[in-house]
């Protein structure tokens, strides 16, 4: 168990996280992905390093995922480690670790750690460690059963994620990607969620109480349907901007009525909102394209490459030229 209960890191706070993953040969290559990918997304829309990682391994060897492909690792796990949070990523075979220097340093490290994490077979190394004692968690749906049985003073959920005070499990790649949602959205808010979910086509977050093995709609910690329906129609508009009384005549909705809507789920005004969809498709092309700028004006609903250029330098903090040359 941890001394002490730390400060949460699923609460609004822009300082940067430091996390530490270490990956054990066997791991699905999806679970690593989703465990680091929407970092690296959520860095890249922010503009800045909200998110700092490692990734090293039990033995300092690269371990080799389930599709063959190898994780390149900086080292081995030390139990100096400076992060603010520890995370072990297992797979197939990882319920077997049980070698008691690498289980004890483990334990020591998880004292000094603001949070500690298991990502689908993860958590049982995590159990072995003696770290589930007195808390809820979860693995992998296929391993439930005998995770309940091993770790008989573990509260063991079939949820796809479950949050613990400063201990966290997830049942796979998926739950993975949702649970590394909420802690964008708990740290940096919704739009930036939001964000980071747009870049990977990601439109089916569950909650974490979903049951693993059920397949289900689910949403996006608390938004609203329509809100979901108005940001479509930005979306499919980004060429030719729809005005706010546009977007809720088509929706059904007063103008005031959506106002309300992206106050309480966003944060911002719906024109407001649209604007910065408009300005990180910008922002993209910008970055990974040749295109002129004159046609990046155009493609992203703006009336000439002067008024682009003011509004982009107003939310980046340059023009986008520069942004393209540096």
């Amino acid at each position: 168990m941890m001394n002490s209960e730390p400060r949460s890191i699923f609460i609004p706070d822009q300082s940067p996280l430091r996390l530490t993953f270490v990956i054990f040969t066997g791991t699905s290559i999806m679970c690593v992905a989703s465990a680091i990918d929407p970092l690296r997304a959520a860095n890249r829309i922010t503009g800045e390093k909200k998110f700092h990682w490692k990734i090293v391994s039990q033995d300092g060897q690269d371990p080799l995922t389930t599709s063959g492909i190898p994780v390149a690792v900086s080292g081995k796990f030390d139990l100096q480690d400076e992060s603010d949070v520890l995370i072990i990523v297992g797979g197939f075979g990882t319920r077997h670790v049980r070698a008691r220097p690498f289980l004890r340093d483990l334990r020591l490290s998880a004292r000094r750690k603001r949070a500690i994490g298991g990502v689908e077979a993860g958590s049982w190394v995590l159990g072995h460690a003696g770290l589930l004692e007195g808390r809820a968690a979860t693995t992998h749906w296929e391993d439930l059963e005998d995770f309940s049985v091993s770790f008989p003073g573990c509260d063991v959920r079939p949820d796809r994620y479950v949050i613990d005070g400063p201990l966290f499990t997830s049942g796979g790649a998926s739950p993975t990607f949702d649970l590394m949602l909420h802690l964008i959205r708990s740290r940096l808010g919704m739009t930036v969620a939001l964000d980071v979910a747009s870049v990977f086509i990601y439109d089916q977050a569950r909650d974490a109480t979903d049951a693993q093995p059920l397949v289900s709609l689910g949403r996006l910690d608390g938004y609203d349907p329509r809100l979901v329906n108005a940001i479509r129609l930005m979306e499919n508009h980004i060429d030719s901007p729809l005005t706010t009384a546009a977007i809720s005549k088509r929706l059904g909705l007063s103008p005031r009525t959506l106002e309300k809507i992206f106050a309480a789920s966003v944060g911002e005004t719906p024109g407001a909102y649209n604007l910065r969809l408009r300005l990180l498709a910008a922002r993209r092309l910008v970055l990974d394209t040749s295109e002129p700028m004159a046609n990046i004006a155009a493609r992203t609903g703006f009336s000439g490459a002067a008024t682009f250029s003011r509004a982009f330098r107003s939310a980046f903090g340059m023009p986008p030229t520069q942004l393209r040359n540096g």
